[in-house]
């Protein structure tokens, strides 16, 4: 909530705004973050103008709280609080879809359909609010340069044919998909820290990072002391931007996360290419237990065989642990009529993953 613009705040003057800007202080944070002097300097105005502008700054960063019957009155309401993923059976467990206003993290080991996923995801946003879609824009911030405009196409193209039946309906889909390449952490942190008037600007209805693990994996080791403590206030400092983009603007935002093998009660952020079933110990999902509990929800996408692969859902404050197979065709997650059933889910931080292998492996926890 401090990451609030001051232009935001309808009650400081646009004279006011303006002068903090000219000095580099455009957020509630910079401003509490300044000494009652230097304000003075900054403003030139009395300290009673000075006092009642910090405290317009402290209640614009109070969170807003609502009661448990706006709560309910808003799920009776329907399918406005989800957003839904094109999976029926999933959907259905989720009670709609990924709850808008929250944070959904999707993991899972390479190749299991991760960006597929969040690709078939940025078309069902961009789709008009009448063909069940948001009817708005795409934020789509890929750390693995690994976002595709002809699969995005694709799968528009097969997915709603009747939608997307001329080149020019594809041409207005792709524009509405807005692509950011970030290499280092500290881009990734700017960019949502200057993230709220581009999401009003562009009228911003869905936020995918792909991936939240791939930045912090290649600059923090897990194994360092320092290094640890770091990119644990990193990890902390993300989620909190993502959580306030969320709930201020009620948009889902979506997250995908890599895999780990876990020895013991300890876990190693072993590169994924080198991660077998035969490994020791077992795979699960990276970034560990603190990141575990910054997630809403979390969907944790597991090989099968060669074609087919499981979602399950590991985290939901809705959802019991349920899986569903899928497999990927030209338009996108194609959920499996056969293979739905609840497991038996554990601590979802430490929940077990089956990676692909040509060898039986028995150390996962499968559907029945």
């Amino acid at each position: 909530m401090s990451s609030k613009k001051l232009k935001r705040i309808q009650s400081l003057s646009a004279e006011i705004v303006d002068r903090l800007a000219r000095n580099n202080v455009t957020t509630c944070k910079d401003v509490l973050s300044k000494s009652d002097l230097e304000l003075l300097k900054i403003l030139g105005v009395g300290i009673l103008t000075v006092q009642k502008i910090q405290q317009q700054c402290s209640r614009a960063c109070i969170p807003t709280h609502t009661t448990g019957f706006e709560l309910l009155t808003k799920r009776k309401e329907g399918s406005g609080q989800f957003f839904p993923t094109g999976l029926p059976g999933l959907d259905d467990v989720l009670h709609g879809g990924i709850p808008k206003g929250t944070v959904t993290e999707i993991a899972g080991p390479s190749g299991c359909g991760k960006t597929q996923f969040c690709t078939m995801l940025s078309v069902l946003a961009t789709l008009p609010k009448d063909n069940g879609g948001l009817g708005g824009r795409v934020l789509y911030m890929d750390t693995e340069s690994a976002f595709s405009a002809e699969r995005l196409v694709e799968i528009a193209l097969h997915k709603f044919p009747d939608v997307y039946s001329s080149e020019e309906d594809l041409c207005k889909m792709a524009k509405n998909v807005l692509v950011d390449n970030h290499q280092t952490c500290a881009s990734l942190i700017k960019k949502l820290e200057m993230l709220e008037e581009e999401i009003i600007t562009n009228k911003v209805s869905l936020i995918i990072v792909d991936s939240i693990a791939s930045l912090v994996r290649k600059e923090f080791s897990s194994s360092s002391g320092s290094n640890l403590v770091q990119r644990t206030n990193f990890l902390s400092r993300q989620a909190a931007l993502l959580k306030y983009l969320a709930e201020v603007f009620c948009i889902p935002v979506v997250v995908t996360n890599q895999i780990t093998t876990r020895f013991g009660h300890q876990a190693t952020e072993q590169d994924e290419e080198e991660i077998t079933e035969m490994s020791e110990g077992f795979v699960t999902v990276a970034l560990g237990n603190t990141w575990s509990h910054n997630v809403n929800t979390r969907l944790i996408l597991q090989y099968l065989d060669d074609d087919k692969r499981q979602v399950l859902v590991a985290k939901s404050p809705v959802a019991p642990f349920t899986t569903f197979n899928y497999t990927i065709q030209k338009d996108g997650i194609i959920q499996e009529a056969e293979g739905s059933g609840l497991y038996a889910g554990t601590d979802p931080g430490v929940q077990r993953i089956k990676v692909r292998t040509s060898l039986p492996f028995n150390n996962t926890c499968t559907g029945t």
